[in-house]
Protein backbone atom coordinates (compact mmCIF):
# COMPACT_ATOMS: atom_id res chain seq x y z
CA UNK A 1 0.00 0.00 0.00
CA UNK A 2 1.44 3.85 -0.98
CA UNK A 3 1.04 5.79 1.91
CA UNK A 4 -0.98 8.81 1.83
CA UNK A 5 1.92 11.12 3.67
CA UNK A 6 5.41 9.62 3.51
CA UNK A 7 8.67 11.52 5.23
CA UNK A 8 11.85 10.52 3.98
CA UNK A 9 15.19 11.26 6.00
CA UNK A 10 13.48 14.78 6.80
CA UNK A 11 16.74 16.77 7.56
CA UNK A 12 16.35 21.28 8.03
CA UNK A 13 19.18 22.71 8.91
CA UNK A 14 19.11 26.52 9.90
CA UNK A 15 23.17 27.48 10.00
CA UNK A 16 25.11 25.42 11.78
CA UNK A 17 21.98 24.44 14.03
CA UNK A 18 19.95 21.15 12.61
CA UNK A 19 16.76 21.58 14.10
CA UNK A 20 15.44 17.94 12.85
CA UNK A 21 17.44 15.04 11.67
CA UNK A 22 17.17 12.27 9.24
CA UNK A 23 12.93 11.80 10.55
CA UNK A 24 11.11 8.99 8.68
CA UNK A 25 7.69 8.37 9.43
CA UNK A 26 4.80 6.79 6.91
CA UNK A 27 0.96 7.43 7.21
CA UNK A 28 -2.05 5.19 5.51
CA UNK A 29 -5.71 5.58 4.86
CA UNK A 30 -7.08 5.17 8.28
CA UNK A 31 -4.20 5.42 10.48
CA UNK A 32 -3.24 8.70 12.69
CA UNK A 33 0.08 9.23 13.12
CA UNK A 34 1.14 10.87 16.83
CA UNK A 35 4.66 13.24 16.53
CA UNK A 36 5.37 13.70 20.20
CA UNK A 37 8.28 15.40 21.82
CA UNK A 38 9.26 17.54 24.68
CA UNK A 39 9.54 21.67 23.50
CA UNK A 40 12.23 21.94 21.40
CA UNK A 41 12.10 18.61 19.79
CA UNK A 42 11.46 19.82 16.53
CA UNK A 43 7.56 18.39 16.18
CA UNK A 44 6.72 22.05 14.29
CA UNK A 45 9.46 22.38 12.53
CA UNK A 46 8.17 18.95 11.26
CA UNK A 47 4.65 19.69 10.50
CA UNK A 48 6.05 23.21 8.27
CA UNK A 49 7.70 20.87 6.38
CA UNK A 50 4.84 18.20 5.77
CA UNK A 51 2.36 20.88 4.78
CA UNK A 52 5.09 22.59 2.29
CA UNK A 53 5.08 26.10 4.37
CA UNK A 54 9.38 24.85 4.96
CA UNK A 55 11.45 22.74 2.09
CA UNK A 56 13.90 20.54 4.03
CA UNK A 57 17.08 21.09 3.68
CA UNK A 58 17.67 17.21 2.77
CA UNK A 59 15.27 14.33 2.72
CA UNK A 60 11.47 14.09 1.10
CA UNK A 61 7.70 14.55 1.43
CA UNK A 62 5.39 12.30 -0.29
CA UNK A 63 1.89 12.36 -0.84
CA UNK A 64 0.59 9.55 -2.74
CA UNK A 65 3.71 8.24 -3.53
CA UNK A 66 4.55 11.66 -5.37
CA UNK A 67 7.01 14.59 -3.94
CA UNK A 68 4.69 17.37 -2.75
CA UNK A 69 6.97 19.80 -5.06
CA UNK A 70 5.93 18.13 -8.04
CA UNK A 71 2.14 19.46 -7.45
CA UNK A 72 1.94 21.62 -4.25
CA UNK A 73 -1.39 23.26 -5.33
CA UNK A 74 -2.79 19.96 -5.95
CA UNK A 75 -1.31 18.41 -2.70
CA UNK A 76 -2.60 21.62 -0.67
CA UNK A 77 -6.17 20.81 -1.87
CA UNK A 78 -6.07 17.38 -0.15
CA UNK A 79 -4.61 18.45 2.87
CA UNK A 80 -6.73 19.81 5.99
CA UNK A 81 -3.83 22.25 8.38
CA UNK A 82 -4.37 23.27 11.67
CA UNK A 83 -1.24 25.20 12.57
CA UNK A 84 -0.64 25.74 16.30
CA UNK A 85 -0.73 29.22 15.95
CA UNK A 86 -3.19 30.17 13.38
CA UNK A 87 -3.47 33.47 11.96
CA UNK A 88 -7.07 34.74 11.31
CA UNK A 89 -8.21 38.36 9.92
CA UNK A 90 -9.73 39.69 12.89
CA UNK A 91 -12.15 42.33 10.88
CA UNK A 92 -13.97 39.49 9.58
CA UNK A 93 -16.85 37.53 11.30
CA UNK A 94 -16.84 34.17 11.75
CA UNK A 95 -19.18 33.18 8.83
CA UNK A 96 -17.02 35.49 6.58
CA UNK A 97 -13.88 34.08 7.13
CA UNK A 98 -15.03 30.68 6.73
CA UNK A 99 -16.81 32.02 2.91
CA UNK A 100 -13.25 33.07 2.56
CA UNK A 101 -11.87 29.80 2.73
CA UNK A 102 -14.41 28.47 0.93
CA UNK A 103 -14.00 30.71 -2.31
CA UNK A 104 -10.51 29.76 -2.10
CA UNK A 105 -11.00 25.94 -2.29
CA UNK A 106 -13.61 26.13 -4.86
CA UNK A 107 -16.38 24.82 -2.58
CA UNK A 108 -19.69 25.44 -4.33
CA UNK A 109 -21.85 27.76 -2.69
CA UNK A 110 -24.98 25.95 -1.52
CA UNK A 111 -22.21 22.82 -0.01
CA UNK A 112 -20.85 25.71 1.73
CA UNK A 113 -23.43 27.02 3.34
CA UNK A 114 -24.80 23.54 4.19
CA UNK A 115 -21.34 22.39 5.55
CA UNK A 116 -21.01 25.58 7.24
CA UNK A 117 -24.16 26.22 9.23
CA UNK A 118 -23.51 22.61 10.16
CA UNK A 119 -20.71 22.38 11.65
CA UNK A 120 -20.98 25.81 13.29
CA UNK A 121 -24.12 24.54 15.33
CA UNK A 122 -22.45 21.42 16.04
CA UNK A 123 -19.14 23.54 17.18
CA UNK A 124 -21.97 25.92 19.31
CA UNK A 125 -20.88 28.91 17.23
CA UNK A 126 -23.81 29.29 14.79
CA UNK A 127 -25.26 32.45 17.23
CA UNK A 128 -21.74 34.05 17.23
CA UNK A 129 -21.20 33.50 12.91
CA UNK A 130 -21.93 37.38 12.40
CA UNK A 131 -19.66 38.37 15.25
CA UNK A 132 -15.98 39.88 14.18
CA UNK A 133 -13.37 37.00 15.12
CA UNK A 134 -11.44 39.42 17.32
CA UNK A 135 -13.65 39.01 20.01
CA UNK A 136 -13.64 35.54 19.92
CA UNK A 137 -12.07 33.74 22.72
CA UNK A 138 -8.94 31.22 22.01
CA UNK A 139 -10.56 28.56 21.97
CA UNK A 140 -13.60 30.02 19.26
CA UNK A 141 -11.20 30.94 17.16
CA UNK A 142 -9.50 27.30 17.67
CA UNK A 143 -13.09 26.12 16.45
CA UNK A 144 -13.09 28.23 13.27
CA UNK A 145 -9.90 26.62 12.07
CA UNK A 146 -10.95 23.31 13.01
CA UNK A 147 -14.17 24.19 10.93
CA UNK A 148 -12.32 26.01 7.87
CA UNK A 149 -9.89 22.72 8.02
CA UNK A 150 -12.73 19.90 7.17
CA UNK A 151 -15.08 21.89 5.11
CA UNK A 152 -13.43 20.25 2.07
CA UNK A 153 -13.51 16.44 3.00
CA UNK A 154 -9.91 16.77 3.10
CA UNK A 155 -7.99 13.34 2.52
CA UNK A 156 -5.22 14.11 4.94
CA UNK A 157 -5.42 16.37 8.29
CA UNK A 158 -2.26 17.98 9.56
CA UNK A 159 -3.12 18.76 13.00
CA UNK A 160 -0.66 20.66 15.29
CA UNK A 161 -2.10 20.96 18.87
CA UNK A 162 -5.45 20.96 17.37
CA UNK A 163 -6.75 21.31 21.35
CA UNK A 164 -5.11 24.36 22.49
CA UNK A 165 -7.47 26.39 23.50
CA UNK A 166 -10.55 23.96 23.57
CA UNK A 167 -12.72 23.91 26.78
CA UNK A 168 -13.52 19.78 27.63
CA UNK A 169 -16.91 19.61 25.52
CA UNK A 170 -14.95 20.58 22.47
CA UNK A 171 -11.58 18.60 23.04
CA UNK A 172 -14.05 15.37 23.35
CA UNK A 173 -15.88 16.13 20.30
CA UNK A 174 -12.76 16.89 18.28
CA UNK A 175 -11.46 13.68 19.62
CA UNK A 176 -14.34 11.75 18.15
CA UNK A 177 -14.32 13.33 14.88
CA UNK A 178 -10.24 12.24 14.23
CA UNK A 179 -11.74 8.79 15.34
CA UNK A 180 -14.46 8.70 13.23
CA UNK A 181 -12.74 10.64 9.96
CA UNK A 182 -10.13 7.74 10.58
CA UNK A 183 -12.98 4.87 10.46
CA UNK A 184 -13.24 6.23 6.87
CA UNK A 185 -9.55 6.30 5.69
CA UNK A 186 -8.52 9.62 6.09
CA UNK A 187 -5.44 9.89 7.23
CA UNK A 188 -4.31 12.22 10.46
CA UNK A 189 -0.87 13.25 11.29
CA UNK A 190 -1.24 14.99 14.81
CA UNK A 191 1.55 16.91 16.84
CA UNK A 192 1.49 17.55 20.41
CA UNK A 193 3.36 18.46 23.14
CA UNK A 194 0.62 16.13 25.67
CA UNK A 195 1.25 12.72 26.39
CA UNK A 196 -2.22 11.93 27.20
CA UNK A 197 -3.97 13.27 23.54
CA UNK A 198 -1.19 10.89 21.72
CA UNK A 199 -2.29 7.78 23.70
CA UNK A 200 -6.03 8.81 23.61
CA UNK A 201 -6.20 9.44 19.97
CA UNK A 202 -3.30 7.76 17.93
CA UNK A 203 -2.25 4.71 15.99
CA UNK A 204 1.17 4.99 15.83
CA UNK A 205 4.05 7.05 17.09
CA UNK A 206 7.32 8.95 16.11
CA UNK A 207 8.66 10.14 19.39
CA UNK A 208 11.55 12.77 19.01
CA UNK A 209 14.37 14.09 21.23
CA UNK A 210 16.39 17.04 20.26
CA UNK A 211 15.03 16.77 16.55
CA UNK A 212 15.91 12.66 16.14
CA UNK A 213 13.76 9.96 16.60
CA UNK A 214 14.24 7.78 19.47
CA UNK A 215 11.28 5.52 19.22
CA UNK A 216 8.88 5.05 16.41
CA UNK A 217 5.96 2.35 15.93
CA UNK A 218 1.92 1.24 16.43
CA UNK A 219 1.04 2.72 19.52
CA UNK A 220 0.08 -0.89 21.05
CA UNK A 221 3.82 -2.13 20.28
CA UNK A 222 5.08 0.97 21.35
CA UNK A 223 3.29 0.58 25.35
CA UNK A 224 4.38 -3.49 25.00
CA UNK A 225 7.61 -2.36 24.99
CA UNK A 226 7.77 -0.38 27.84
CA UNK A 227 7.82 -3.73 30.12
CA UNK A 228 3.97 -2.62 31.50
CA UNK A 229 5.84 0.38 32.61
CA UNK A 230 3.18 2.44 30.97
CA UNK A 231 3.72 5.06 27.75
CA UNK A 232 4.43 8.00 29.91
CA UNK A 233 7.19 6.57 32.03
CA UNK A 234 8.77 5.58 28.55
CA UNK A 235 8.42 8.44 27.23
CA UNK A 236 10.18 10.37 30.47
CA UNK A 237 12.70 7.55 30.14
CA UNK A 238 13.27 7.78 25.91
CA UNK A 239 13.39 11.95 26.00
CA UNK A 240 15.52 11.74 29.37
CA UNK A 241 12.86 14.07 30.54
CA UNK A 242 13.77 13.30 34.91
CA UNK A 243 12.00 11.33 36.99
CA UNK A 244 8.72 13.36 37.35
CA UNK A 245 7.74 12.22 40.91
CA UNK A 246 11.15 13.22 42.09
CA UNK A 247 11.12 16.30 40.14
CA UNK A 248 7.75 17.49 41.53
CA UNK A 249 8.11 16.61 45.36
CA UNK A 250 11.63 19.11 44.79
CA UNK A 251 9.25 21.78 44.01
CA UNK A 252 6.42 20.89 47.00
CA UNK A 253 9.30 21.02 49.19
CA UNK A 254 10.54 24.45 48.06
CA UNK A 255 6.92 25.49 47.92
CA UNK A 256 6.45 23.93 51.79
CA UNK A 257 9.87 25.23 53.11
CA UNK A 258 9.43 27.43 56.11
CA UNK A 259 10.05 31.59 55.39
CA UNK A 260 13.03 32.82 57.19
Amino acid sequence: MIPVLEGRDLTKRYGAATAVREVSFAIGPGEILGVLGPNGAGKSTIVKMVTGLLDPSAGSVLFQGKRIGYDLSGFKRSLGFVPEQPDLYGFLTGWEYLDLVATLRGLHRRRFREKASAMLEAFTLYASRDVPIHSYSKGMRQRIVLIAALMHDPELLVLDEPFAGLDVTSALVLRHVIGLLASQRKAVFFSSPVLEQVDQLCTHLVLLKKGSVVAAAPLAEMQAGFAGLGLEVGFMQLTEQGDADRIAREIVAAVRSPAL
